[in-house]
């Protein structure tokens, strides 16, 4: 048997008007990509999330340097035992509320893990931030949104070297990726 999850709750202000720019990554097996920092950096985020697959934990240290910082556990992360396998988070701030979960592994193929879509849902949560596969993507299903921000580490395959913004804008959220390498952003050929 499993031994349970752990989870965590924490509240990410938003800026007065209910606007945020967050920053997420994922799998970064302990190497990020030289530029990460640089990239990070000039974006000035009001929080970073690491959806796992850390690696040497030194790297949250960068990270948190740049942004206030959340993290989850991967599956090679065995030595992280104060970070959660489950965060939920609230961001709050100028009469707005929106509920994000995020845990490393989320999706089985293209298909949210009923686990994990029964955790968003418990949380009220509409977003969901995870990593693993490596594969940075944007995808819906029944009511929730899955956001894999891709992986900062080490190539792996012909995979990009990419991290994901969560714009909370005053009319909505914008979810989009950023070569890392290039700073520019990135889409799917």
């Amino acid at each position: 048997m499993a031994p349970p999850l752990v989870r965590k709750s924490v509240t990410v202000p938003l800026r007065a008007d209910g606007t945020a720019r967050i920053v997420a990554v994922a799998d970064t097996h302990s190497q990020p990509h030289a530029r990460t920092i640089e990239h990070l950096t000039a974006l000035a985020p009001d929080a970073i999330l690491h959806a796992g697959d850390i690696g040497d934990l030194a790297v949250l240290e960068e990270l948190a340097a740049i942004a206030p910082l959340h993290a989850v556990r991967g599956n090679i992360d065995t030595r992280a035992h104060q970070l959660p396998d489950v965060l939920s988070l609230e961001l709050a701030g100028g009469g707005r509320v929106l509920r994000v979960l995020m845990t490393h592994i989320a999706v089985y193929g293209p298909r949210i893990r009923a686990d994990v879509a029964k955790l968003a849902r418990a949380d009220k949560a509409t977003l969901i931030v995870c990593g693993h596969s490596h594969v940075p993507f944007i995808g819906g299903e029944r009511g929730l949104t899955v956001f894999n921000p891709g992986s900062i580490g080490p190539r792996r395959f012909q995979l990009p070297i990419v991290f994901g913004t969560i714009d909370v804008t005053t009319t909505g959220v914008r979810l989009a990726h950023v070569n890392c390498e290039t700073g520019a952003a990135w889409s799917p050929p």
